[in-house]
C-alpha cells in the first residue's frame, strides 16, 4: 500500500508573496488534493536577521486569500532549534563536520588568491582552511569565545556514503553530486542551523513524501540528498518546477521588486483568476 501523499509550501517570511511564490505554492497544494493527500504551511524563520512578524501574517493572509488551505497548523522552523542542535550533534558525533572561524573577506581573499578555486553553482567553494586545523586548536578556539559556524566535510560524508541519487518528476533518476557544493555550512554564526540542514530535518519529521519547489533550488538537492543518507532519513520525491518571469524574461523576486499578491488584492484582482492563469502557466528557467 503506497504511504499518503504529503507535500508542503516553505516560504521564509522576509517580505510579501509575489506570484512566483502563489505558483509554488498551488502547485504544491494541488498536488496533495489530487493524490488525496495533506498540504503543510512551514514558515522557514531561521534568519534573524531578515524574517518579520509582520511578513508571516502577510503570507497567511495571502494564502487564504487565494483559497490555498493548509491540513494543520503551520510549523515554525524557529521553535524547532532543538531538533537542528541534535541533528547537527550527530554529525559531530561521527567527525563529519568542524568549525569554521574564517569570516567572509578572509575566504574571498584566499580563493582570490588561488588562480584554480574550484567553484560550485553559488560561486567558488570554501578552500576548507579551518578543515586543516588540529582538533586540539579547534577546541581551543571554540574555548576562547571565537566565532565560528559548522561546516560539513563533504569529502569525508561522500566516502561514507557510497554513490547517492534521487528522483525528479522532470529530470528523472539525478545522480546525487554534493561535492559540486564543497564543504558547506549547517550551522551559522549568527543563527544555530542553516537552510540546509533545517530542510532536510524538517522534510523527514513532517513526513513529506514530495516536495514541490522551484528550480532554482535543484542543485540544493544534491546536499540534502547527502545529509539524508548521513542521518538516515527517507528520501522524498522531487518536483522541482521552471520559474515564472516577467514581461522582460526577468525571475519574479522579492529582491527585484516584483509585484507582491498583497498589491494585487488592493488593486482589486480576482484571487480566482489568478489561481487559474497560474495552472495554466507554462514556468521556464
Amino acid at each position: 500500500m503506497r504511504e499518503p501523499l504529503i507535500s508542503r509550501f516553505a516560504p521564509s517570511p522576509t517580505g510579501r508573496l509575489h506570484l512566483g511564490h502563489a505558483y509554488s505554492a498551488m502547485r504544491a497544494h494541488d498536488l496533495a488534493r489530487a493524490g488525496g493527500g495533506l498540504f503543510l504551511l512551514r514558515i522557514e524563520d531561521i534568519d534573524p536577521g531578515r524574517c518579520r512578524p509582520e511578513h508571516v501574517a502577510g503570507i497567511i493572509e495571502d494564502l487564504h486569500w487565494l483559497g490555498l488551505d493548509w491540513d494543520a497548523p503551520p510549523l515554525f522552523q524557529s521553535a524547532r532549534l532543538p531538533l537542528y542542535a541534535a541533528a547537527l550533534d550527530r554529525l559531530k558525533a561521527m567527525d563529519l563536520v568542524y568549525p569554521c572561524f574564517c569570516t567572509r573577506s578572509q575566504i574571498a581573499a584566499e580563493v582570490a588568491a588561488s588562480a584554480g578555486a574550484p567553484h560550485g553553482p553559488d560561486g567558488p567553494l570554501y578552500p576548507g582552511t579551518c578543515r586543516l586545523l588540529e582538533a586540539g586548536k579547534r577546541d581551543e578556539r571554540i574555548a576562547a569565545g571565537e566565532q565560528h559556524c559548522w561546516r560539513l566535510d563533504a569529502g569525508r560524508s561522500i566516502a561514507l556514503t557510497g554513490p547517492l541519487e534521487w528522483h525528479d518528476a522532470d529530470a528523472g533518476r539525478v545522480v546525487a553530486r554534493p561535492e559540486v557544493h564543497g564543504d558547506v555550512v549547517l550551522a551559522r554564526k549568527d543563527a544555530p542551523t542553516s537552510y540546509h540542514l533545517a530542510v532536510t530535518v524538517d522534510d523527514a519529521d513532517q513526513g513529506v513524501t514530495d516536495i514541490v519547489r522551484g528550480r532554482d533550488l535543484f542543485e540544493a538537492t544534491h546536499v540534502h540528498r547527502l545529509l539524508q543518507a548521513l542521518l538516515g532519513l527517507p528520501t522524498p520525491r522531487y518536483h522541482h518546477h521552471g520559474l515564472l518571469t516577467d514581461a522582460d524574461g526577468n525571475r519574479l523576486a522579492k529582491r527585484a521588486g516584483s509585484p507582491s499578491l498583497a498589491s494585487m488584492r488592493e488593486d482589486g484582482t480576482d484571487p480566482a483568476t489568478i489561481l487559474a492563469q497560474l495552472r495554466g502557466a507554462h514556468a521556464t528557467g
